[in-house]
């Protein structure tokens, strides 16, 4: 027996290199449970959101949990990093939101859409095009992007949870006095708490606290069984190749690939940088070593996801709260996969979740990603102007490609016309010219 427990422990050392990165198995095993922790919402949240887009939620559910698994064993095994990866936040919005509820596509053109995406990312990982393309976009773009997806995103989260209505004005104010929107308050002010107090796991905490109080007082159904079979995954499994060809070759399905593919490049690029970084894990030269293979598992894990039936699989920054537990490795990641994958028997209690419990996150979850705006130069009227225009349409058109497309154009022209031509790049003017053309034609 502990020849066998000695083997065991001496195979994942020289697989993930445990005494090199100065950990143990009992320490990454313990990471990865926390970054499970953080980040198991996206089961719940993923699942309401594609639900909202007319899939199953249950096959949904079966995905995004599936889809968590493999990307962030990908990610383990092939970069060795504790960076889990599942369907992302942002992402999931403008596929449900945008793709099939504004532009009126089915979910089956939206897992196209991620699929094409997906292997276009492939190739450009094995190549090096998609870390030569981020460096096209300006940074003020790539903040300003980020921030209008966060707004985004807490758009959805105040609408859902009835927080905001329409009514006489565009928009006005939801009824307070509604139990419902009070379960939502009690939940946003339950997270913000706990996130205030760096609690881990704050999301999935708050939202079975919110939860638990909606089924006390009789707001919230009680499931039925704590522990079931798996969800079947059958009504979207493999649903991304029944796209007929002309609707794979139309102009729109080239700006919905667009789109997935900005959205999950600064996602993936950031995510990465920004986990690395926490974890001292960059190289004197400020680089992610490995970074090829890193942005190839993410590529991968999007291909697969898509098949499976779920939205952009990426990486996740909640990764940081393992790592901030002292995971440095792919066995952290690995240790979330299988996390997701015991998920899927608890089932009944995930998709139990009602959207009061939900909508906190959504809205917090954009908080978070409006840090992003404090980095924007406002004294700059060239960057202020196209930074204000990409996250303030984004909500307001509601419609995430709108706020990437006014951006870039208005960028492009201003610095063009006030003669900074120097911080424009041809990508940029060809790419507004599309966009340009697009508006002209199409809309």
């Amino acid at each position: 027996m502990q020849a066998t427990q000695v083997t065991k422990q001496s195979f994942l050392d020289k697989t993930f290199k445990l005494k090199e990165n100065k950990t143990n198995i009992r320490t990454e095993v313990l990471a990865g449970i926390t970054t499970f922790m953080t980040m198991a919402y996206i089961l719940v949240v993923n699942s309401n959101i594609l639900a909202d887009a007319g899939m199953d939620k249950g096959a949904a559910f079966t995905a995004t949990a599936i889809g968590a698994f493999i990307g962030s064993c990908i990610m383990g095994i092939l970069a060795n990093y504790p960076i889990a990866l599942a369907p992302g936040m942002g992402l999931n919005a403008f596929f449900a939101y945008t793709v099939v509820l504004s532009m009126g596509y089915s979910w089956q053109f939206a897992l196209c859409a991620v699929f094409i995406e997906g292997i276009i990312f492939i190739l450009m990982s094995v190549t090096n095009v998609r870390e030569k393309i981020l460096d096209c976009i300006p940074n003020v773009l790539k903040d300003s992007i980020t921030a209008g997806i966060g707004l985004f995103i807490a758009f959805v989260g105040l609408a859902n949870c009835g927080l905001v209505t329409n009514g006489a004005t565009i928009l006005q104010l939801g009824n307070l006095q509604d139990p419902l929107v009070l379960l939502t308050i009690f939940g946003l002010i339950v997270i913000s708490i706990l996130l205030a107090k760096n609690v881990k796991g704050a999301f999935l905490i708050g939202m079975l606290i919110v939860s638990a109080v909606g089924m006390a007082i009789g707001l919230v159904e009680v499931p039925n069984a704590v522990v079931s079979s798996v969800p079947s995954k059958k009504p979207v499994f493999l649903q991304a190749l029944s796209i007929p060809f002309d609707q794979i070759f139309s102009f729109d399905m080239f700006m919905v690939v667009l789109t997935f593919l900005f959205m999950d490049l600064f996602t993936t690029v950031g995510c990465l940088v920004g986990v690395a970084s926490k974890g001292n894990m960059l190289d004197e030269d400020g680089k992610l070593p490995r970074v090829k293979q890193a942005l190839l598992s993410d590529s991968i894990a999007t291909t697969v996801g898509a098949l499976l039936g779920t939205s952009t699989v990426t990486s996740y920054v909640e990764s940081a709260a393992g790592i901030g537990e002292g995971g440095r490795t792919g066995l952290t990641a690995i240790t979330t996969g299988f996390m997701f994958l015991l998920a899927l028997f608890f089932a009944p209690i995930f998709t139990s979740i009602p959207t009061q419990a939900t909508a906190p996150v959504l809205i917090l979850v954009g908080v978070m990603m409006a840090s992003s705006l404090t980095k924007i130069d406002f004294d700059d009227f060239t960057n202020a102007i196209p930074a204000f225009l990409t996250f303030a349409m984004m909500p307001l058109a509601y419609n995430i490609a709108d706020g990437i497309i006014f951006g870039i154009i208005s960028f492009t022209i201003l610095k063009l016309v006030t003669k900074k031509k120097e911080e424009v790049n041809i990508y940029l003017i060809i790419l507004s010219i599309i966009f340009v053309l697009k508006f002209i034609f199409l809309n």
